[in-house]
């Protein structure tokens, strides 16, 4: 086992234009996971109430190893949220923690020998104790989200340094650290001890920070958006799993892997919940790469 995956499995419920979706299967975990999956062996470590559907827990171990997935008395964690028209502004209604509140996560043996490990949005706390676990991370990259800013700042900002990377959408980057230039941004959460930070941009692609270096890259143009759930977590997971899958981390490989979560991002988008990573393989991964280098190529 190379690459663990620490975070949220959920029931989501999501309101676009178009459609609702009633209790999908969801969770920054799970996006992230899925999207790893395809390039490297991945380990989930999450929590699920007894009430997790028998089918998204077969869709969950066709994917990934789930010798650290704990069923836990009471409801699986919930999320509540609705898109606007444009799907460019998403309104959270409701979070339910429920089994993920008073989680103790534990690092299955197997597990503990990850040299790459990514800590998905999830209580800062948690995520802090359960890094510590391990026996030699190479490389360890975390989210955060607008929820854990405004209820445990201090945490996640001592999460920060914890890790060798920090990815978040810009809205929460601004939110996090009172600047608005995404530049004094990035410099500001560098200042707390992280050596990456990669400000997600949505549609637009993100920008990787590195001591004076700005990389910025932009997202794949996909005309056919349906749901922007969970594409800054196969993102995430796309990058991290290129990465674990060259066992390296110089910094010209997570440049490129930035493109390949820009990848898997826009694929997440074209389907309702884990539709567009589910029905894709790893030769369609290959011709959008192909095709994100062709227009990229000035």
């Amino acid at each position: 086992m190379m690459l663990t995956v620490f975070g949220s499995t959920a029931l989501d419920t999501i309101r676009t234009p178009t459609k609702v979706l009633k209790d999908v299967l969801g969770g920054a975990a799970t996006f992230a996971g899925i999207s790893a999956s395809f390039f490297v062996n991945t380990g989930l470590i999450a929590v699920i109430g007894k009430d997790f559907p028998k089918k998204y827990h077969k869709i969950l171990a066709s994917r990934l190893n789930l010798d650290g997935l704990s069923v836990k008395n009471g409801k699986t964690f919930r999320y509540d949220g609705k898109y606007d028209e444009t799907l460019s502004t998403r309104t959270t209604l409701r979070t339910e923690l429920n089994v993920l509140e008073n989680f103790h996560p534990v690092v299955p043996e197997q597990y503990k020998k990850s040299q790459f490990v990514y800590l998905a949005n999830n209580d800062p706390d948690q995520n802090v104790a359960l890094i510590k676990e391990f026996d030699r991370v190479k490389f360890s990259m975390c989210d955060t989200i607008e929820f854990w800013i405004s209820t445990k700042k201090a945490s996640v900002v001592k999460m920060f340094k914890q890790v060798d990377a920090v990815v978040i959408n810009d809205e929460e980057a601004k939110l996090l650290t009172k600047e608005s230039n995404l530049i004094k941004c990035a410099k500001k959460i560098m200042d707390w001890g992280t050596e990456y930070v990669i400000i997600k941009k949505g549609q637009h692609g993100s920008i990787l920070f590195f001591e004076d270096v700005i990389f910025p890259s932009v997202g794949l143009p996909i005309e056919n958006v349906v749901d922007p759930t969970g594409a800054g977590d196969s993102f995430a997971g796309a990058m991290i799993g290129y990465l674990t899958s060259k066992k390296k981390t110089d910094l010209a490989t997570i440049k490129k892997s930035t493109i390949y979560g820009n990848v898997m991002g826009s694929f997440a988008v074209q389907g309702y919940g884990l539709e567009g990573l589910l029905r894709i393989n790893k030769m369609d991964i290959k011709k959008r790469i192909a095709l994100y280098e062709k227009i990229t190529r000035f």
